[in-house]
């Protein structure tokens, strides 16, 4: 006899941020958390003026009907660099959705680098990001997602993944983009698709400083393996990575984020001590 799986509670959690910059310094002034979705204690390897936290899932994983939001906000002056722990895990779900939805309000700089995204065959995942930017903010965010677990042999054969980015400036829509990618569908072995590629990786970076040069200067980087390209659209640069390997994904972006970082922060990349542990 077949036992029935068992039933698992779905977890509700959000979490609130906002960074004001007092006195030369950029502070978390205001934090508020319901369910398992917290922040741990500021962090400043790199002086007062960049304050970086670390966003923490503590159930280490997503399943279906949990739901998630993660709301940042930087005042004028503040600048924030947030990543996480580990990759984030989307397990295989017995019927319902699991989502996440990240909003970011910007007026000073805000770095969105979390680590990768394991989607699990059979997950049922939806991700949204909306990032809203007054007149002289800057922005660098990258999403890097890995179809199955790679490690173990598994791909996407069920399951369904879908995510979608918007980005604006002063209410002006500048980029939108919405994708689905079907377990075992026509998608992920077409050449026009991911060609057989389990990993998939996007880095969306917005700034009034983002110019010709600074996009030739980021086409010279090379992915370890797989394939990178950057485009420069009006008000945005967008970079792709497409291969096997998260890490090389990851590496890939961090070098074009070293590039990046001078022109829409002012300042050099300082890596968060979490990447090195």
């Amino acid at each position: 006899m077949q036992l029935a799986e068992p039933v698992v509670s779905s977890w509700k959690a959000s979490l609130s941020l906002e960074f004001r910059l007092e006195n030369r310094k950029t502070a978390l002034s205001r934090k508020i958390h319901d369910g398992p979705l917290v922040v741990q204690k500021p962090l400043y390897p790199e002086g007062g003026e960049v304050c970086h936290a670390i966003v923490v899932h503590p159930p280490g994983g997503i399943a279906g009907g949990d739901e998630l939001s993660l709301e940042v906000k930087t005042g004028d002056g503040a600048a924030a660099l947030l990543t996480t722990p580990g990759a984030a895990k989307w397990y295989r779900s017995a019927g319902p959705w699991a989502r996440q939805s990240l909003a970011f309000g910007v007026q000073g700089t805000l770095e969105w680098l979390p680590q990768e995204t394991i989607v699990f065959d059979g997950a049922l995942a939806q991700t949204e990001c909306r990032v809203d930017l007054a007149a002289q903010a800057a922005f660098i965010g990258w999403d890097i997602v890995c179809l199955g677990r790679t490690g173990a042999g598994e791909r996407l054969s069920r399951g369904t993944f879908r995510t979608s980015v918007q980005i604006h400036r002063e209410s002006k829509l500048l980029w939108s983009e919405r994708g689905r990618i079907d377990g075992g569908g026509r998608l992920l072995d077409s050449p026009a698709g991911l060609d057989g590629k389990p990993v998939v990786g996007t880095l969306f970076a917005s700034s009034l400083n983002l110019n010709q040069q600074l996009l030739n200067e980021t086409r010279k980087p090379e992915p370890e393996s797989g394939r990178g390209a950057v485009t420069l659209l009006p008000g945005v640069l967008l970079a792709r990575y497409l291969g096997n390997s998260s890490e090389a994904a990851r590496r890939y972006f961090v070098a074009l984020w070293r590039l990046l970082r001078p022109a829409l922060a002012g300042r050099e990349a300082v890596e968060p001590r979490i990447w090195r542990t």
